[in-house]
């Protein structure tokens, strides 16, 4: 799959790169290893063959963190052949019972939105890492990248939550690219992408606009180039354009630390 940039990134010195980056996090840590989750899509299957790459299979633990009823049996097979490829300790825990929990002692939980409900189920998926991460001496691993990060596209402590971002400089479609080079499956790199919070969500439907055409708004946005002409190199459509531009502006508080009231200049 080609790139925004046409190719021009070298996508094996990246793997390099992200796998010495890898190793350099866990041992400042003074960690014993790395646990993520495997949800079954491209970008954490990506994750487990990098730090499986930098770390050996031995200290790496996925895990896969189905709803019942809800996680297509397709997600679950792949995130198995993932770990069963890779040799790495892997552990499917359902979420469901503990989702349930949450919403029935919640006052009027009954009356979750699809949001708020999606949020919490990333959320839960975090804590369960965090927990094996705490029993082990590990550190866990986030599987968002570049795209999401920019676009603030993905659960504020929730997915978001983690001690590392190994794809975090990678754009999706370098993200397609890569996972190819490193023999990530082809069902799994040709799967429609998707979060995976509720019935028939998809990253593309959701965001109005393909990744190829988002990431390479995107790139040019960064490198200073006009809207009005990124939109037009591009080819998207005035919303699509305006639909990108409020995502970021709206979310660009899930990059940053939580603001502190400056009491400075009160001593």
């Amino acid at each position: 799959m080609e790139n925004i940039e046409d190719g021009n990134m070298d996508t094996e010195k990246a793997r390099e790169v992200i796998v010495e980056f890898i190793r350099e996090k866990v041992h400042e840590a003074n960690a014993e290893g790395v646990v993520l989750g495997i949800s079954g899509g491209i970008d954490s299957a990506l994750a487990a063959y990098l730090a499986a790459e930098a770390l050996g299979k031995d200290k790496v633990l996925g895990i896969h963190l189905p709803e019942l009823n809800f996680t297509p049996a397709e997600d679950v097979l792949d995130a198995t052949e993932v770990a069963h490829r890779l040799g790495i300790e892997f552990s499917a825990i359902g979420i469901s019972d503990m989702l349930t929990a949450y919403l029935e002692n919640i006052p009027e939980g009954d009356k979750a939105t699809t949001h708020a409900k999606g949020n919490l189920k990333a959320r839960i998926r975090m804590s369960v890492l965090y927990y094996h991460a705490n029993m082990l001496n590990r550190i866990v691993i986030g599987t968002g990248n570049k795209t999401e990060l920019l676009l603030g596209y993905f659960t504020k402590y929730g997915d978001g939550g983690a001690d590392m971002l190994p794809l975090g400089d990678l754009y999706k479609t370098d993200v397609w690219e890569l996972a190819a080079l490193m023999g990530v499956p082809e069902s799994i790199i040709n799967k429609a992408p998707s979060a995976g919070l509720w019935s028939g969500q998809t990253d593309e439907k959701e965001l109005g606009i393909t990744y190829k055409e988002v990431d390479r708004f995107l790139s040019l946005l960064l490198e200073g180039t006009a809207t009005e002409v990124v939109r037009n190199t591009v080819g998207i459509t005035g919303e699509q354009a305006d639909s990108v531009m409020r995502r970021i502006k709206m979310n660009a508080h899930k990059l940053r630390t939580p603001p502190i009231a400056d009491l400075e200049h009160l001593r």
